[in-house]
């Protein structure tokens, strides 16, 4: 891995918005974990009607460690670049380092989720507020400043 000396301010901006991503899905996924009934995020049981699901817990579980963990970790690579070669196994853009892809990948799996979500939630603003969350980590990750750091 070549060193770098600085990091642009795009790139910090993707470490923060990953880092805050990651915040608000394992406090969600702990309260959905911890009251599989939606008692402690105020969501009626009633909404997993038609859902493959019979209470919160399994999608508490999914938005703890997907939408929440994972871009800790992606948060981490961009932030420190560890040169780990093990997550290049499923780095499908192997000219950049691993958390550039993972970072496409957080933002992928928002807008999945989401989704998914609207599927038998309700729409509300929180959704508008995490697409446009997703698209400006896709539109960041993508630019210039981003890929150019991001290049071994």
């Amino acid at each position: 891995m070549k060193e770098k000396t600085s990091k642009p301010l795009l790139v910090w901006i993707l470490i923060v918005l990953q880092l805050l991503l990651g915040v608000g899905a394992v406090a969600s996924g702990a309260l959905l974990m911890a009251s599989p009934d939606g008692s402690l995020m105020h969501m009626p049981l009633s909404v997993m009607k038609g859902a493959p699901f019979s209470s919160f817990f399994i999608p508490g579980l999914i938005l703890f460690l997907f939408v929440g963990i994972y871009p800790f970790g992606v948060a981490y690579g961009l932030w420190k670049q560890p040169g780990w070669t093990w997550p290049d196994a499923i780095n499908p853009f192997k000219q950049f380092h691993w958390s550039w892809a993972g970072s496409l990948a957080a933002a992928v799996i928002v807008i999945l989720w989401l989704s998914v979500e609207l599927i038998w939630v309700p729409f509300m603003f929180l959704h508008t507020t995490y697409y446009t969350w997703a698209g400006l980590i896709l539109i960041i990750t993508l630019s210039p400043a981003v890929r150019r750091y991001s290049k071994k």
